[in-house]
Parts: structure tokens; C-alpha cells; sequence
């Protein structure tokens, strides 16, 4: 069971469960890049997604690679984002990014963020995420409510990579909390403007 008793549903990965984080394998060294170096580093295009049941609860995949030295210790748990694919609108990046990492097609956008937010990866990342392009991401987050059943979700749907291991409903409330402590200022923010869409169908 997962907190305030929200149970936990867990995939076990095969040889074919290879994740795509771009955290993975970089150890713990600082970045060799200079301050100016990264300054000049542009941010990631992405898309994050706020899946709302009927239930007003909030969908949170624990992730695959989640034991990983660059990740932190723990658990960390979050909603799914992803980049934008070149000439993607970022409307149409959540509904293919929905579902490569969920399974999930029932859903209706019902909200977004005005502005983009960004984030810093943290140094020992930077120049080794992502090819060292980006010196982090720039989101743009979307409020959806999920219209289908529990049954639709796939964690490890056919020809895509698995990008969690387990997944539950969280309270609204929970979502800064489980997130890995570099990402918690833009889920203060996602909290702050679309956390009230994050309520019981019909309230």
C-alpha cells in the first residue's frame, strides 16, 4: 500500500524493460563545464502531465531507474513528462507522452500551465544528460482528467520503453513530496496553478 493507503500497482521488468533516463550511469563527479559553459546551455523543450481521476486523485509513476546514484537515495516518484519531438505541439507531446509511458488513451486536457517553468539539472548531470546539450528542461504542464478505468493503464505497453515500475493515485498534496528534491519547485508551481482542477468529477 502506498501512502494514506493508496495501493500500489507493480510491473516486474524482463530483458526488454530498458529505461531511457538520461540520469542513468553518470555517477556522482561534477560537471568539468565551466559556470559560463553552462550558462550558455539551452533548456530541453518538454511536456509534464497531471493525470485527475473521477476521484480527483493524481497519477504517479514510481520510476524504473529510481535507485540510481544520480537520482538520490529513495523512491522518487512523479508524474509523466517527456520532450517535445521537433514541430510537436506541446498538446499533442502530452497525449503521445500519456501514453508511451501509461498506456493511457481516455483522457481531456482541462487545463495548462500560462507560462513555461523550467529547472536546473544538478552539476554532476550537467554535460552528460541528454548528450550535454541542455543545461535542463522547460516545461510546459497540462491538467488532464482520465476518463477511462484502471484497467487501461500499462506501464509497459508494446514497443515502448518502460519508464516506471509501479504506479498509484496520490493526493494532490502528496506530489512535491515525492518528486526528487531538484524538480520540487516546478511541482510547486504546477501545484499552485492547477492543483485546484485536481478535484472529485462533480464538485
Amino acid at each position: 500500500m502506498g501512502a494514506l493507503g493508496a495501493p500500489i500497482c507493480v510491473v516486474r521488468l524482463g530483458s526488454s524493460g530498458v529505461d531511457r533516463n538520461p540520469h542513468l550511469n553518470t555517477g556522482a563527479r561534477e560537471s568539468s563545464m565551466t559556470d559560463e559553459e553552462i550558462a550558455r546551455l539551452p533548456y530541453r523543450p518538454c511536456v509534464g502531465v497531471m493525470i485527475v481521476n473521477r476521484e480527483g486523485r493524481v497519477w504517479v509513476g514510481r520510476r524504473a531507474d529510481s535507485k540510481a546514484i544520480a537520482e538520490g537515495h529513495g523512491n522518487w516518484w512523479q508524474m509523466p513528462q517527456g520532450g517535445i519531438d521537433k514541430g510537436e505541439a506541446p498538446r499533442a507531446a502530452a497525449r503521445r507522452e500519456v501514453f508511451e509511458e501509461t498506456g493511457i488513451t481516455s483522457i481531456e486536457i482541462i487545463g495548462e500551465t500560462r507560462d513555461w517553468l523550467t529547472y536546473d539539472l544538478p552539476r554532476a548531470l550537467i554535460g552528460q544528460a541528454w548528450g550535454g546539450r541542455y543545461r535542463g528542461q522547460k516545461q510546459k504542464w497540462l491538467a488532464v482528467r482520465f476518463t477511462g478505468d484502471d484497467g487501461e493503464v500499462n506501464i509497459a505497453p508494446e514497443g515502448h520503453e518502460v519508464e516506471f515500475e509501479a504506479w498509484r493515485w496520490a493526493g494532490v498534496d502528496e506530489l512535491v513530496g515525492l518528486i526528487i528534491p531538484f524538480k520540487r519547485d516546478v511541482y510547486r508551481a504546477v501545484v499552485a496553478e492547477l492543483g485546484h482542477l485536481a478535484a472529485p468529477v462533480g464538485d
